[in-house]
């Protein structure tokens, strides 16, 4: 099926065949390239069938289909041989550069034989030798036909080497590449280091460089205690070669590196991201280069235990690390063998040997802001031997070995629930797997009771884990305790388990609702509390202190949402009753849990002073009674207290030593989610925005495993916003090309929007990191989507304009100005003063500065659209954050008439901006761009209209001022332009 119209013209095929050339390699453009090959063959015309055929093989090329590159280049051959007029200079010049491309795909191909790679080099050396071309290159494909042998590679690369370059050589970075690698061959990585650098530093580039040469040098750079420089490279050269067939051997050196740094979780990411590998790829040689880095991270994997993890193969079929382990050793030692076959060595074999031994170099390497193990790609199940710590100062100091008989886990259990200890969720795990085997045989022991008993444990238990927002799971679940409680006989947890419920669906009534609404849910839920309290007969003390605890609990609910002061006194009252009762009976838990929600009643109501008395008063106790696992959430509950004071220093100490402590227990017992966040805030106001970036991160993916998805993506956005801040731009790219990966989020799962935002994040991270063809791609992609948002035009509006600025610095003046009418469309519905103006005078600037005086009407019509915006501010009060709308639209008409030749124009912009301005005072911030603006007109006026005079008066006045300010940074570049001015004059 055609991809696109069949060309009527030959204007039109070289059209068509400019568009393919802008096309990503990939299937999609080798087959628009085959069908413009057929139909460039219904032209008379044979420069035509040359261009076309040119496209054709460097789609071959460059989308790794070997076999097929030199069957067109020999159509390429035959018409040079028959018609060499066709070929001017530059036609010429591409086919004897691409024998070249011929030479590397039959190396590619095990199946065509050496004799035949050596006689095409003959041809290579007698064909350039008849044109009179220097012979460098041809030496260069020699060793590398040796190199790919491994025999006589020292003679070979002397040969090469020695040479002189020609125009026909390979570019400066792929020879720089080559000789780096024959080093590293000789085991010399600091001589191959050295030689790289300049690729390393991004000095020589070209299509494949730098990803190529990275892929090669991570290793050398972790053996040689380069580290952070792995690290920065593994990140960037990643990104330059994933999902490329044509570059996937590079892939695979980048999951063996993964594989060696103790980043096992990562390399499974990256192979599921490059799953189409497996298939893609016709080259050979790509192909075993792919399957020997893959199999590295799939050994070790399954060396580390973690050999039934799902991971991403050939497709057709699920498959486990171990089972595609063992496909990917079966078709590459098979391709190791035919290479070896064909060359008449062992070397292809002995280089794949040699990756898969190498030992790890690294037990752990932090690769991305998101840090993962494989434990966390599979979560270990829970413990099955619990602690019974009891001991407030150690919490682990009197664990007991797990009860070694059914009937003691189950009384082990429930006495653990009793007091609220963290291990019982252990327990209670540990007999819901008992229980629901088919085996399993109820004790008949009274002290037990019956099995109906232990299923509402079981069912609470469950409720308990229920997540914050799914309140009617919990409701249901603690009914249905409640219902089996009373089968058993046992009105006080039928009683507790009833409140419970109640609680619950008071939370869920509030989900939407108004406050009064929500208040009075939780007043009715009280009063069912109260009555549960003093109508069930025989409450053992830890249960009727449950039920006080959730009394007070729901009339704290009720004063969070209504924020009324009638709302205070009931709160502290229930409380106290809490209190009286769990100390008349000893019940730490409960007495802490008073003591704590007193402290949180306080700050409720903003008496933060009074809050941090009770904790420390709290803090003392615990440390001294216990329970000691209450010590993380009340230092973290102190912690946010210092944070209201202001004091981010305290906040930080206790917070950390909430993290700490809170290490000593099961992972739900603390809300380390919390304590990470809370933390983050503390470094940022502690100029540590490095460590609160670390926090975030960390924050996020304790929410992921525990389900909290749309709350971790939050989170995980605030913090690719951060590194891009800090202009951690590659962090910021693996962060997001991570979490985009998600499941959930590659089926569309998660809301639209939150994804939209991790998006115009990554693409803004792409544009400051200077990929402007992948941040125009993503920003054109979100413009579409955004423009469906009839409930948000703001945000269209603010997309749209990025999205025309990115084009206009792509050159494509067009597609911006239609972009920048959809932003001026949702700006009419939601506007974006600020932005929008901003975006407009931008693209004036770029259309001005790249086209000149031919550029100057569209830049104008820029600038006219941004002076209605303005205007519109005006007209309603807006005030600007930055710079005023007016003042900056006066100053880029002057910028704009100046690019583009219109100097008196410009003068008298600029001086309307002055004006607009006014001199600078000694409180005011502007005197910068006040400043900047004299320079610009003092450039327009003294160099390119030629008065220096008034040029020079209008400077000196201006660094007069200046200096009396004490503005030094502000006037130097003014003092420079008038020493050039005076210099010239």
């Amino acid at each position: 099926m055609p991809t696109a119209p069949h060309p009527q013209s030959t204007d039109e095929l070289y059209q068509a065949l400019q568009e393919n050339d802008r096309r990503p390699y990939g299937r999609i453009r080798t087959v628009t390239a085959e069908e413009l090959v057929d139909a460039a063959e219904r032209f008379e015309e044979p420069v035509v069938l040359v261009h076309a055929l040119l496209e054709l093989q460097e789609a071959y090329t460059y989308g790794s289909e070997p076999r097929k590159s030199p069957v067109v280049f020999a159509r390429l051959l035959t018409l040079f041989d028959e018609q060499p007029d066709v070929f001017d200079e530059r036609l010429r010049h591409m086919l004897f550069w691409r024998f070249k491309w011929v030479a590397n795909a039959l190396r590619q191909l095990p199946e065509v034989p050496l004799t035949a790679m050596r006689q095409w080099l003959t041809e290579m050396r007698d064909r350039y030798e008849k044109a009179g071309l220097g012979l460098q290159p041809y030496y260069g494909q020699a060793y590398q036909l040796a190199a790919h042998t491994g025999e006589d590679t020292t003679l070979a690369y002397e040969l090469w080497a020695a040479r002189s370059r020609t125009r026909l050589s390979d570019c400066e970075a792929c020879e720089i590449c080559e000789r780096a690698r024959h080093h590293l061959a000789a085991g010399d990585d600091e001589r191959a280091l050295r030689v790289w650098e300049p690729v390393l530093a991004g000095k020589e580039s070209c299509q494949e460089e730098p990803a190529r040469s990275v892929s090669y040098a991570l290793l050398p750079l972790l053996r040689t205690g380069r580290t952070d420089r792995a690290r920065e490279l593994h990140l960037a050269g990643y990104r330059a070669c994933r999902r490329n067939p044509s570059m996937s051997g590079e892939v695979g050196r980048h999951l063996e590196f993964c594989a060696l740094t103790g980043n096992e979780a990562r390399g499974l990411e990256l192979l599921a991201e490059n799953r189409t590998l497996f298939d893609e790829v016709d080259s050979p040689l790509d192909q075993l280069d792919f399957l020997t880095g893959a199999e590295v991270l799939l050994r070790r994997v399954e060396s580390l235990g973690h050999g039934g993890l799902p991971a991403a193969g050939r497709a057709g079929r699920a498959w486990t690390v171990s089972d595609l382990c063992a496909d990917v050793r079966h078709r590459a030692d098979d391709l190791a063998a035919r290479f070896d076959a064909r060359n008449g060595t062992s070397h292809h074999t002995d280089r794949r040997r040699a990756r898969l031994d190498r030992a790890p170099l690294l037990d752990a390497l932090e690769l991305t802001l998101r840090t993962r193990g494989l434990d966390d790609v599979a979560p270990a199940a829970a413990p099955v031997t619990p602690r019974a710590a009891t001991s407030a100062a150690a919490p682990a100091a009197d664990a007991a070995a797990a009860p070694g008989t059914l009937p003691e886990l189950i009384l082990r259990a429930r006495a653990l629930d009793a007091q609220g200890h963290p291990d019982a969720q252990a327990c209670w795990e540990r007999l819901r797997t008992l229980a629901t085997a088919r085996d399993y045989v109820h004790p008949d022991d009274p002290a037990v009771g019956p099995l109906v008993r232990l299923r509402a444990d079981l069912l609470a238990d469950e409720a308990g884990r229920t997540r914050d927002e799914e309140y009617a799971a919990a409701a249901a679940l603690h009914e249905e305790a409640a219902g089996l409680y009373e089968d058993a006989g046992e009105p006080g947890d039928a009683a507790v388990a009833h409140a419970c419920a109640a609680l619950a669906q008071a939370e869920l009534a509030t989900e939407g609702a108004e406050d009064p609404v929500k208040a009075a849910a939780f007043t009715t839920a009280h009063a069912t509390l109260v009555r549960l309290h003093q109508e069930t007969p025989g409450l053992a003390p830890h249960q009727e202190a449950r039920l006080l605890r959730m009394r007070a609990t729901s009339l704290g609910l009720r004063l969070q949402t209504s924020r009324d002061e009638e709302h205070i006194a009931p709160v502290f009252a229930e409380l106290d009753l809490l209190h009286t009762f769990a100390v008349r009976h000893d019940i730490l838990t409960q007495i802490s849990g008073a003591l704590l929600l007193r402290a949180s009643t306080h700050a409720m109501t903003g008496n933060l002073p009074a809050a941090v008395t009770e904790v420390d008063a709290l803090l003392d106790r615990l440390r001294t009674r216990g329970p000691a696992w209450h010590l993380p959430r009340t230092l973290g509950l102190r912690g946010r207290l210092q944070l209201g004071l202001r004091d981010a220093r305290a906040a930080h100490a206790d917070l950390s030593e909430a993290l700490r402590l809170a290490a000593d227990w099961p992972a739900d017992a603390v809300d380390t989610v919390r304590l990470h966040g809370d933390l983050a805030e503390a470094c940022m106001h502690l100029g540590r925005p490095d460590e609160a970036l670390r926090h975030l991160t960390r924050s996020a993916e304790l929410d992921l495993r525990r389900g909290n998805r749309t709350d971790a993506y939050c989170t995980y956005s605030n913090a690719a916003q951060l590194s891009l801040d800090l202009e951690r731009v590659e962090d910021c790219i693996a962060l997001l090309d991570s979490l985009l990966a998600e499941p959930d989020v590659a089926a569309g799962e998660l809301d639209d929007r939150l994804v939209a935002q991790l998006r115009l994040t990554r693409a803004r991270a792409l544009h400051a990191g200077e990929d402007l063809k992948a941040a125009t791609a993503e920003f054109v992609a979100l413009a579409a989507e955004s423009a469906g948002w009839d409930d948000d035009p703001g945000s269209h509006a603010m997309i749209a304009g990025e999205t025309a600025v990115l084009l206009g610095e792509s050159g494509d003046f067009g597609r911006a100005r239609e972009a920048a009418d959809q932003a001026l469309a949702a700006h009419a519905k939601a506007p974006r003063y600020e932005q929008i103006s901003n975006c407009l005078r931008e693209l004036a600037r770029l259309q001005s500065q790249q086209q000149g005086p031919e550029g100057l009407p569209g830049a104008l019509a820029f600038l006219a659209d941004a002076g209605k915006v303005a205007d519109a501010a005006r007209a309603v009060g807006f005030e600007a954050h930055g710079r005023s709308l007016d003042s900056a639209l006066a100053y880029e008409y002057g910028r704009v008439n100046a690019y583009a030749g219109a100097y008196d124009d410009a003068l008298a912009a600029l001086d309307k901006a002055l004006a607009l301005l006014g001199e600078p005072g000694p409180e005011e911030d502007g005197a910068g761009e006040w400043a900047e603006c004299v320079r610009l007109a003092g450039v327009v006026e003294g160099i390119y209209l030629e008065r220096p005079a008034p040029a020079l008066t209008r400077l000196d006045a201006a660094l007069t001022r200046l200096t009396a300010l004490g503005r030094t940074e502000e006037a130097e570049p003014l003092t420079t332009l008038a020493s050039r001015l005076r210099d010239e004059a």
